[in-house]
This record gives structure tokens, sequence and C-alpha cells, in this order.
């Protein structure tokens, strides 16, 4: 019996063991025969590492053809924090001999290798927004000494490395430097390298502002990846996969160098002029549209920066300069991203919602020197009395107190304080026509939609500030609490929402809470002076592969129309070319041998500079010429200018005389921008390499 029992409990162990070893063999053959293709592929990416090679990033060209934009061979030197970091003094004696190398700050090169998760908010000027495992570089423009002494020096330099790559490079051919367009490049950010649908790799550049960025897709080309196998030692041991780099399109704009340049000029000697007056001045900006397509001929802003000090190594000053007030943040573009009060420059939107309401633009109204509307007295410009004038020469001279009776009488029909449920508001909704409140759409990035501060933005805001409003006492000190104070923070805080007359009036002449950017507003005018076609503002004219295949054509784009009749326009045409013949702008334009149509602007603004004194009046000039036949739509604001007729006046008429090669009081043709027949409409051929060569040539001209 016991036997017996040995017997079955050795069977019982034989069958498990079996059992036993034909799941283990069954295992080992699904590892290495049925899946061994997976495993050996995971195995593999453990022990695989891409070298990424950048693609050649396309060009970006003027209308011309000439690279406004190009990568140029450099000579790069990076840091590697995963080497660095492990070193007993963190890698302060290596970055301190290549700061003496490069002769650069310390302070600089050690914020710049900084990731900017390392550091304080507020403190990461110039920090590195990749990772410590990519190769951060400190300057793409180093010698060929600097780099051979770093790689001859390998154990005094470890982590440093030196390596050629191409540096984007900003030209400026014609002396022109339109940053505010081109935008700059940078490294890859960790959220970009996170972004699955972006395909960006660690050590690519990619648009991050301006063009650059608006069409990086096109720009960035495809990188060169060889994939290779390493042992556990890290030393390669084959090559799985290797595919060369394909170079990105080029850009083709509609923006012309030389224009450019001459835009830039004039909007600079404007700044200078205004201070000279003793303006602060303190920015501007300026546009040249084709009014017959949208095309952005010219496009600056002020104050400007070098896009080439980022491939130059930015320092903590810089980087923080960029945007520092009392700079006058350079990273701003006032032409796109800045808004302002119109001032009277609205009167031509004013015009329209006018005769829409009833009034006839060919009868006399009266400009006295004042108007009072409830218990507020609202002045003319200078506080003149004009007398009875028509509404042409009411243009001319920019007569205020036309437009404070027109716009209460039209607030007083709609109800007043108690506005009827169905209203006319023939001002708002002209307005809104007209496109105001509203990007245009153009092709660069963080456009500004301006204000419309009609009645929902009335009762949007009220919503939003209610609490601040009526939370008053409590926020003011004791003898800030004047009658007046207490009266306007209680009307603020039960209904801030009613659009007052004040509020009405104001708007009539652009000024109370209306804003404006300077693109949307010589929009207005390129359509007012094309016969009511609101364009798209387009940056973009086409794509062109590096074989000089056109990729894709960007044709004109239609907003909309503006909401004025022929006999509206007809009208402006004959005002506006008024205030350049006997207006507020007569004694600039009165004897200009090219006839332009225009309006001057004086924008009111509330508030004072950080030194405490007030602050002073907006200066615009926005135009059209030839005024019989237009092609160019003409812009220039300059923040605390002064008078619209000195500052940006004459800054436009600046840009005339080199768009139409103006001399004295003659027109010579040969010195003329573009020909008669504007600017052209073929694409370019794209000759990079020409343009460096005469690039060399300019430079040893100048020597």
């Amino acid at each position: 019996m016991s036997s017996q029992r040995s017997r079955l409990n050795l069977v019982i162990v034989q069958t498990l063991i079996i059992s036993l070893m034909l799941a283990l063999i069954g295992r080992l053959f699904y590892l290495q025969v049925s899946n061994s293709t997976v495993y050996q592929s995971a195995a593999l990416s453990i022990q695989s590492r891409d070298i990424v090679t950048p693609a050649l990033r396309g060009a970006i060209t003027d209308s011309s053809g000439s690279p406004l934009a190009m990568d140029r061979p450099g000579l790069a030197i990076t840091v590697d924090r995963s080497i660095i970091d492990k070193q007993p003094d963190k890698g302060v004696a290596v970055l301190t001999r290549v700061s003496n190398l490069l002769k650069l700050q310390y302070t600089d090169l050690w914020q710049g290798t900084r990731l900017c998760g390392e550091l304080e908010i507020g403190k990461r000027s110039g920090c590195w927004n990749g990772t410590r495992f990519q190769a951060i570089p400190i300057t793409k423009q180093a010698t060929q000494t600097q780099a051979l002494v770093i790689l001859e020096n390998s154990d005094i330099y470890a982590g440093i490395n030196a390596e050629p790559l191409p540096v984007r490079s900003y030209p400026s051919l014609s002396g022109e430097l339109p940053v505010h367009v081109l935008g700059y490049v940078g490294g890859v950010s960790e959220n970009d390298l996170n972004d699955p649908t972006k395909g960006f790799y660690r050590n690519e550049n990619v648009g991050k502002s301006g063009l650059e960025l608006m069409y990086d897709n096109y720009l960035r080309g495809t990188p060169g990846i060889k994939t290779v196998i390493v042992d556990r030692k890290e030393s390669v041991t084959q090559t799985s996969e290797n595919t060369a780099s394909v170079p990105g399109d080029n850009l083709v704009t509609n923006i012309s160098a030389p224009l450019q340049a001459a835009v830039e000029t004039a909007l600079n000697r404007a700044v200078r002029s205004s201070r000279s007056m003793g303006y602060k001045a303190d920015s501007g900006a300026a546009i040249v549209l084709n009014v017959k397509s949208g095309a952005v001929l010219a496009m600056a802003s002020w104050p400007t920066f070098d896009p080439n000090m980022f491939q130059k190594g930015l320092t903590v000053k810089q980087a923080k300069d960029l945007f520092s007030e009392s700079t006058g943040v350079p990273a701003l573009s006032r032409a796109i991203q800045g808004t302002y009060a119109p001032a009277s420059t609205f009167k031509a939107l004013s015009v329209v919602a006018a005769t829409a309401a009833g009034y006839n633009m060919n009868s006399s109204y009266k400009c006295p020197s004042t108007v009072q509307i409830g218990n507020r007295e609202f002045k003319n410009f200078e506080a003149k009395n004009e007398g009875s004038i028509n509404m042409e020469t009411a243009i001319a001279v920019s007569c205020d107190t036309i437009w404070y009776q027109i716009a209460y009488d039209q607030w007083v029909r709609d109800g007043g304080l108690h506005p009827h449920s169905s209203l006319n508001d023939y001002f708002f909704t002209n307005a809104k026509n007209f496109g105001v409140g509203k990007k245009t759409g153009i092709d660069l990035p963080d456009e500004a939609a301006g204000r419309l501060p009609d009645r929902n933005w009335k009762q949007n805001y009220w919503k939003a500030n209610k609490d601040f409003f009526c939370n008053y006492q409590s926020r003011a000190q004791k003898k800030d609490l004047t009658p007046y104070l207490i009266a306007i923070a209680h009307e603020n805080c039960l209904d801030g929402y009613v659009v007052r007359a004040g509020d009405a009036v104001n708007f009539s002449i652009g000024q109370g809470d209306t804003l404006l950017s300077p693109l949307q507003l010589v929009s207005m005018y390129a359509a007012i002076a094309n016969g009511g076609t609101l364009y798209q503002p387009q940056v973009a004219r086409a794509i062109v592969t590096p074989t000089g295949k056109v990729l894709k054509e960007f044709k004109p784009v239609v907003n909309g129309k503006i909401p004025a009749t022929s006999s509206d326009l007809e009208f402006l045409h004959r005002a506006l070319r008024s205030v350049a013949t006997r207006g507020t702008a007569a004694g600039l334009f009165a004897n200009f041998p090219v006839p332009v149509s225009g309006k001057t602007g004086t924008g009111q603004v509330l508030g004072r500079n950080a030194n405490g004194s007030a602050k002073d009046d907006t200066s615009w000039f926005v135009s059209y010429a030839p005024s019989n036949s237009p092609q160019y739509a003409v812009v220039m604001m300059v923040s605390q200018g002064g008078f619209g007729a000195t500052a940006s006046g004459g800054g436009v008429k600046d840009i005339y005389s080199a768009l139409f090669g103006v001399k004295g009081n003659k027109v010579d043709p040969t010195a003329a921008i573009f020909p008669n027949t504007g600017p052209s409409s073929t694409i370019p051929k794209i000759d990079t390499k020409g343009a460096v060569a005469k690039k060399a040539a300019k430079k040893v001209a100048k020597k």
C-alpha cells in the first residue's frame, strides 16, 4: 500500500515537471520564433540613437527675389548640460573658460544654459527652453580659431563642442530690417517636442514669431535622420537608417526691400522730428498697402531690434530690453499689435454714418468753438470757431463740434439714457461694418482686434468691472474721495453699462474707448480709395520650391465691402483731397507733385508717463495716392508724437517721395521704387548665392 502511494506521488511530480517544461519550451518558442520581430525591435530601440541633421531653412525674399532672411554657413559652440552637470563644480570652471575664449559675459552664458523651469518667474530672460539632454548653442558665430581651441583641448572643455551648422541671417541688402514682419527663429521648446503633430527634433530651429512662425511648415524642410545602434559603452555597432535632409521651401513676399528701407527711415525721422519739438514720441508705425489687392508693400514698427542677435547669442540685458517698458518694448509690433484712439482719421467713417442717418454732405453746418452736452462743455480743436461751413470744409479743417452735435442728436433719437427697443445706432453699426473691433486677418501672428465700444462692449465691460467700481470707498484714500470721484464711481457702479451722451460724441471723432491698430485704419482707407472693397492684408506672395517651382500662390482675399454708397465715396474723395490742398495738411502737400488724399488725426491720451508728466497726443496721418487713380495707401502713427500734420504727416510725405521718385517739386520716374504700372505681379526667381556675393561686395566697398 505504501509502495503504491509512493509510485503515485512520483507520477504526479513527473507530470508536473513535464508540464512545466512544456510551458517553458512553448514560451521560449513564442518569444524567440513567433514574436521575435517585435522584441528584437524593442531591444534595438533601447540601443538606437538618432543623429539629426537640420535641413537648410528656406529663404524669405522680397517681391524682386532679394533675400530678407536666409541660411548661411556658421560655426556653433554648444554646451552639453548632461555632461557639465556631473562635474564637481557643476561646470563653473568650464563655462568660465568658454566665456573668456568667446569674450562673453559669464552671467549671460550661465543664464543662457539654464533651463527656463530652473529659474524663478520674472528672472528667465535668455534662458534655454529645451532640455538638458540637448546641445545648447551659446553662439553660432564662432571663429575657426575658437572652434579649434575647444576641439583640441577636450579635456579642459568637457561638455563643450564646436560644430558647423546653418545660421539664420537677415542680410539687409537695401538697408531694410523688417524684423516685426520677418520674426526670428530659435530652438524647439519642450512643449513643441511633446506635441506629436509637429514632429520636431531637439536640435532643430523653428519659427518663433512673424513670417518665420506663420510659414514654418514650408520654410523648415525635413531634417536628415541617421539612426545608429550602440552597445553598453555607447559605441556605434551599426547604422540602421540614414535619410538625407530636404531643404525647406522659399517664401516670396509682397515686401519691397527698397521701399521698406525708405519707410523705416521716414518713421525714424518722424520720431526724431517730434522729439526735437519737445514731444516724448515713444513709439510708432508705418505701413504701405496696395489698394487694389491688400498686398503689404512695407511695414515698419519703432522701436526695433536686430534679429541677427539671436544667432550671435542673446545677453541677459538684450533679452530683458526686448520686453522692457524702459526701452519701449521693441518686441511689440505697433503696426498690428498696438491699438490707439484714431482721433479725427475716424471722421471718414462718421461721414458714412451721418449720410445713413439722413444728413446731407452738401449742406452747411455750424462749427462753433464749443458745444454744451448736458453739464459738460466739448471744445473744438484749439477752440476755433469756424462759423457755418460745408461738410467738405469741415473734413478739411477737422471740425469736431459739427460731429458732437450730429452724434448727440442721434443718441437722443435712439432714446438717450433709456434706449428704444429697436435702435438705429448709425455710428456703431457703420463702424462695425467697416471692420472696427475685428482683426483684418493679416498673415502674421498675434494681430490685435482693436475695440468697438458699442452697447455690447459697454455691457460686458461693466459686468467684468462692476465690483471694482462699487468698492471705490475701500480702494481710494480719504483725500481722493472728492464729490466728482464719488459721483463717477457711483454712476459706474449702478449703470456703467449705459451708453451716455459723452460716449456717443467722443465716438464720432475717434476718441473715448475706441481703439484701432495702424493696419486696421490703413485697410479702411485703402477700401475708400479703391471704391469700397476691404481686402485682407497679405504679406506672402508665393511659396517656391528650391528648384524654382511655384508650389502655392497667394491671391487677394476680400474681407467685405464698406457700407459706403457711391455718393459717400465721391464726397470722401473730394474732402480727403481738400485736407492736403487747403486743410490741416496743406502746408505739407499743397505743392507736392503727386496728388495725395488723406486725413490728419491728433489723438488725446489719458494717463501719465513714468516720470509723472502728462502723456502727449498720438500723431496720425492716413492717406492714399495718386488721388485721381489710387495705387497706394500709407499710414503713419507716432505715439506721443503731437499733431498729426507735423510728425506723421511729414513722415508720410517722405514715403511718397521715395515711392514716386519726388525730388524737390518734380517727379523723377527713374528714381521711383516702382514703375508707373505699380508693383510687379510676376513671381521672381530666387538667387541667394548672388545675394550673398552682393552683400560681400557691399562690405568691401564700404571698407
